[in-house]
């Protein structure tokens, strides 16, 4: 039912910064818990950030101070600002929505931190 699509993707330096963003169908998006998931290959999918509806947000210790999750209700587009790159922030990125007790997920985007 609610659609969420990643972009912003690519290959980035060390110490570089890249944004992605998410765009989210529906008519609800201003309610729904937004959340930025990352995963590499082998691993657990980890929690990045969070940003309420009423735009609280929160960090993983491991990018706090580095990455900044916002929000742009009227676009329904969520965002991650991510600075100071490392190759361990190398993964695959997911969208997250939760809405009306639902879970919903996008394809992900491939970020790839190397020199």
């Amino acid at each position: 039912q609610v659609q969420l699509v990643e972009s912003g993707g690519g290959l980035v330096q060390p110490g570089g910064s890249l944004q992605l963003s998410c765009a989210a169908s529906g008519r609800n998006f201003r309610i729904a818990l937004m959340r930025w998931y990352r995963q590499i290959p082998g691993k657990e999918r980890e929690l990045v950030a969070s940003i309420t509806s009423r735009y609280i947000t929160t960090y993983s210790d491991s990018v706090k101070g580095r990455f900044t999750i916002s929000r742009d209700n009227p676009k329904s587009t969520v965002y991650l600002q991510m600075n100071s790159l490392k190759p361990e922030d190398t993964a695959v990125y997911y969208c997250n929505a939760w809405l009306m007790s639902m879970d919903y997920w996008g394809q992900g985007t491939q970020v790839t931190v190397s020199s």
